[in-house]
């Protein structure tokens, strides 16, 4: 593949930061966006040439409008961003205050930001959407009923994925979920998976040829049951 510019929100830490490392291994262009601009630019700093830094607040209607004036268009763009609320509350007792703000940015956010970028992507005939989803939001493997709002924003998450997959078929854009199962992350401190390991199957999932799946569900480089 040719070299691409593409956006990680969320890279400042954990998962986003292995992945934009993959990114800017493979020669391509890679914008750390993160919350806070002191965060961004260490991002950046840390990686190194290729990298470039971009405020984002994926809740912020006006931050996300903001971003796309100054990163200018992608062609590759990681929905990483994302929270974990409500670990070992029950679904019948779970704020429901919680939920919203966990949707807010786990399902809305990006959908928030892939609107954004997609249409520079559609107008140029090639894209690639990841979102990063979960095992805990699909009903195959079974919603987790110990984390009821994370579970439902990544189910919703599923749905937009398929969504924008179906509104963009044959346009030359990708766009999928990515299952990197319990990855060693401040989310998930006791997880086994480093974010090393798992970001390698987000990055090719960020850099799938024009023959590759659209509209998938994508587990260790496989579709796997929604």
């Amino acid at each position: 593949m040719s070299a691409r510019t593409a956006l990680v929100t969320g890279a400042n830490r954990g998962l986003g930061l292995a992945v934009s490392r993959h990114l800017l291994a493979a020669g391509h262009t890679v914008v750390t966006a993160a919350r806070s601009h002191a965060a961004a630019e260490e991002t950046a700093r840390l990686l190194g040439p290729g990298a470039r830094p971009a405020v984002l607040d994926v809740t912020d209607e006006d931050s996300v409008r903001a971003a796309r004036r100054h990163i200018g268009p992608v062609d590759i763009l990681v929905n990483n961003a994302g929270v974990l609320l409500d670990d070992g509350t029950p679904p019948d007792r779970v704020p429901v205050d919680r939920v919203a703000d966990t949707l807010a940015v786990n399902t809305l956010g990006a959908l928030r930001v892939s609107q954004a970028f997609l249409p520079a992507m559609l107008e140029r005939g090639w894209g690639r959407v990841v979102m990063l989803s979960s095992g805990t939001g699909a009903f195959s493997h079974g919603l987790n009923a110990a984390t009821p709002a994370y579970s439902v924003s990544k189910a919703a998450l599923n749905a937009v994925t398929v969504l924008l997959a179906t509104a963009t078929r044959d346009r030359g854009v990708l766009v999928n979920a990515v299952n990197p199962g319990r990855v060693r992350t401040r989310m998930m401190p006791g997880a086994t998976t480093t974010p090393d390991e798992a970001a390698a199957d987000v990055a090719w999932a960020a850099t799938l040829p024009d023959s590759g799946p659209t509209g998938a569900f994508l587990r260790a480089r496989r579709p796997v049951d929604w």
